[in-house]
This record gives structure tokens, sequence and C-alpha cells, in this order.
């Protein structure tokens, strides 16, 4: 039996050199950079454990776009002197970028309400303080992990000043990710996860829980799970709904039992790992992106254009 990060080349290219040029291959396949999407994953269901509502929002590739697209659009309106995100140009946003319907715009921006997410200010609406903590947790692990790589030390510099910070850095990370197709457009056993709900967290979950030590002859990764109903429970979604979704990813050669069928520990193929890691690979990217930008800019040029961020081709 060997390590989980066997699957790497063993030519494993500097992380520093990785982030620098921009390209998510070089970048899974970099020193380290297991053990930052381990430790990614177990933050987004530790995330879920602290604010429930605040990390279901993210949960799904639809919701999660959104968000990106509310959070560019509010922190480009502070920036400007003037917030103004709405109900009305949040479904603006979702046509603009082709992520949602109108309605499904409008019933995302009244459940954000509804449960605390955002809260009215003034002629505008804005993430609450507990969205705020969530969002520069979110920020935080996502540059603990970029440090992990290059040693730069993006994560003390933003919680020095998190709130400030993330004016600069929501546009242009926004952008980026809006307007990569990697981003856009994963693979399809991430998609199968990602397109339901809470069901990113069943993949973070199942990513968190790889037996680092260990792999399957074939190439599988084994996990310290089980049991779907304990799944479905620690994520407040029906059995049936998780089991759906663990059956269409097994269907297709992403998940499997290392025994009977329930009664064993969970695997999940290289392929699935390997989605999931291009994924957190194109997040990392457009955040070192977005920290770059606003550094250069520093706190007193945080006036951030509607295209800063927009070229996806730096991410190939």
């Amino acid at each position: 039996m060997g390590s989980v990060f066997e699957w790497q080349d063993d030519r494993a290219v500097d992380g520093s050199a990785a982030i620098a040029a921009g390209n998510a291959d070089r970048l899974i396949a970099s020193e380290g950079f297991a053990a930052a999407v381990a430790m990614m994953s177990a933050e987004f269901v530790a995330i879920h454990g602290i604010a429930p509502r605040a990390a279901a929002l993210f949960a799904t590739q639809q919701r999660w776009l959104l968000c990106q697209a509310a959070l560019a659009e509010h922190f480009r309106g502070v920036a400007d002197g003037r917030p103004c995100l709405t109900r009305r140009r949040m479904a603006h946003l979702a046509l603009q970028h082709g992520i949602a319907s109108r309605n499904t715009a409008h019933a995302f921006f009244d459940e954000a309400l509804k449960y605390g997410v955002i809260r009215p200010s003034h002629d505008a609406f804005v993430p609450s303080d507990e969205t705020l903590l969530i969002l520069i947790r979110w920020y935080s692990l996502h540059f603990r992990a970029l440090d992990m790589l290059d040693s730069k030390a993006r994560n003390a510099r933003f919680l020095a000043d998190p709130q400030n910070w993330l004016i600069g850095l929501a546009p242009v990370a926004g952008s980026t990710m809006l307007s990569n197709p990697g981003v856009r457009t994963p693979g399809p056993l991430y998609t199968i996860f990602t397109w339901a709900d809470a069901g990113g967290l069943l993949m973070d979950r199942l990513v968190a829980g790889i037996d680092r030590m260990v792999t399957r002859v074939d190439g599988g990764f084994l996990t310290d799970l089980s049991s779907i109903s304990y799944m479905a429970r620690s994520f407040g979604l029906s059995r049936a709904h998780a089991s759906r979704k663990i059956t269409e990813a097994e269907s297709i050669g992403g998940i499997g039992w290392s025994g009977r069928r329930g009664h064993s520990r969970i695997w999940i193929s290289h392929d699935f790992y390997h989605e999931y890691a291009r994924a957190q690979a194109y997040k990392l990217l457009a955040l070192d992106k977005a920290f770059t930008v606003a550094t250069a800019l520093g706190s007193t040029g945080w006036q951030v254009s509607k295209m800063d961020g927009d070229d996806p081709g730096t991410f190939s």
C-alpha cells in the first residue's frame, strides 16, 4: 500500500512556480498540493458546522456562482462608496453571467434575506456580520492553502485587516472565477454533486475523509466513511437525496465500496479526486490573482472596474 500522494507525477513541480505560471495542471502536480486540498475540504465541512445556513449558499454550483457575482457587486459598490446590491440587481447579475433565471435569482436573494445571510442597509443590502465572518474564514483558508505551496504569507497579511482586503479582493476574484470556463463547467463527477442541494458538502466530506496513507490497488482513494445515512444527517439532507447522489457517482465509476455495499468503507476514484482537485486549483489561482491585484493597487486604489480579472486564458 502506498500514500495518497502517489497519483501525482513523481516529478512534482515547485508550488511557487506553478502559482506564478497560473496553470491549474502544474499546480495540481506541485509538491504539497494534496495536503492543501485535504486542509481545504476539512475546512469547508467545518464551516458548515459553524454556520450551516450561510455554508448552504455555497454548497451547489449555481448558488456558489450567484454568491460570487453578488459579493463582487457588493464590494465593488463599497469601493465606489455606495453598496449597490438589490434584489433587482441580483437578477440582472444572474442573467448577465448566465448563471440562473430571474426567478431563481429572486428566490436565492429572498432565502439569503430570510436566513440573515444579508440584511437591509439604506437602499441596498449588505452581508450580515455572521456572513462577513464566514467569508473572511473562506478567504483565509484559501490563502493558507496558497501559503502552504509558496510560503508568501498572504493569510497573515489578509487577517491583519480582512474587511478592507475584501474590498480589493472580491471583485477581482469573482470576475475571474465567473469568466473561467474551468470553474463554470467542472467535470461530470463534480457536477453530480454540486448541482444538487448541499451536494457539494457531500463531496467535501468524502475528500476530507480520505485515508492519506492507503490507496486501492486500482488507484482509488479509501475514505473513513461507510454510511450514507451518517453523511446525510451531518448536512441535514434526506437519506434518499444523499443516496441518489452516491448512486449516480457510483454508476460512472466515481465511488464504490471496499467490501459489502453500505457496510464497508467508501472509496473515491482517481478521476473523482482529480476533478475536485482541479476545481480547487482554479479557485486558488483566481484568489492569488486577486491578491496580487489588490496588493498592487493598495487600499487607496481599490476602485475596481467591472472588467478586472476577466482573463480566463490565464488559467489554462
